[in-house]
């Protein structure tokens, strides 16, 4: 797959949350390198000004959790007749509170969005991922393997998508990682520390030459953290 990463050919990735962030960092990468990008966002504003008409780029508005917008990009992968990519990057932050002190519905709505979306995402459009020999990608966090206060819905949420990912790898055959990309400058990151300068953290375009590693195809199945992979140099 490295390969086809540095030429333009046929690849096609589905990339939840592609308006801004990682996954919009992502996007812009893989469109580079030839690719075709599905991609979605809650806010169609946003999603318009991140891809203004690419002939390469299919944007839909929408929620992750939605039924019918889980079709939508199913259908927009059909159209293609291939995937051999889908990044499950749209993740709710969900309440900063310590558990003992977390509404059950504000926890079922993370759960929604950063576990159960995924999963049913991932079954309609699996028969297209295995045709592929395609990878499953899953967005993680520390928070997955650590235990921090008030991070904790946040953090089953994201424990629970690593063991969703790396099975459904396991079951299916293809191969799978669950990803850390370390601490970034994202909206998301500063919800979570509000009124706290971020800006020495660093851009979530950093992490894109270390995910690539990923798509390579080096690497086997499994938990990474991206500042732990070798990125991939541009003239690969």
């Amino acid at each position: 797959m490295l390969a086809a990463m540095n030429r333009s050919h046929n690849e096609v990735a589905v990339i939840t949350g592609g308006s801004a962030g990682l996954g919009l960092a992502l996007a812009e990468s893989l469109l580079e390198r030839g690719w075709s990008v599905v991609t979605d966002a809650r806010d169609p504003d946003r999603l318009h000004a991140a891809f203004p008409d690419h002939p390469r780029v299919t944007s839909l508005a929408g929620d992750v959790r939605d039924p019918e917008h889980q079709d939508a990009i199913g259908a927009a992968v059909a159209r293609h007749g291939r995937l051999d990519l889908l990044v499950h990057n749209a993740s709710e932050l969900g309440p900063m509170l310590p558990l003992a002190e977390v509404p059950e519905p504000l926890f079922t709505s993370v759960l929604e969005t950063n576990l159960l979306a995924p999963l049913s995402l991932t079954q309609r459009l699996l028969p297209y991922l295995i045709a592929s020999r395609g990878i499953l990608l899953g967005i993680s966090s520390d928070a997955a393997v650590e235990h921090y206060p008030t991070w904790g819905t946040y953090a089953a949420s994201k424990a629970a998508l690593d063991h969703l990912i790396l099975t459904l790898g396991e079951e299916n055959g293809v191969r799978a990682y669950a990803v850390d990309p370390g601490d970034m400058r994202t909206a998301m990151h500063q919800a979570a520390f509000p009124g706290e300068d971020i800006s020495d953290r660093p851009l979530p375009e950093s992490v894109i030459p270390h995910l690539l590693e990923l798509l390579s195809g080096v690497q086997p199945t499994g938990r990474y953290r991206a500042a732990d992979l070798a990125p991939v140099g541009a003239n690969r």
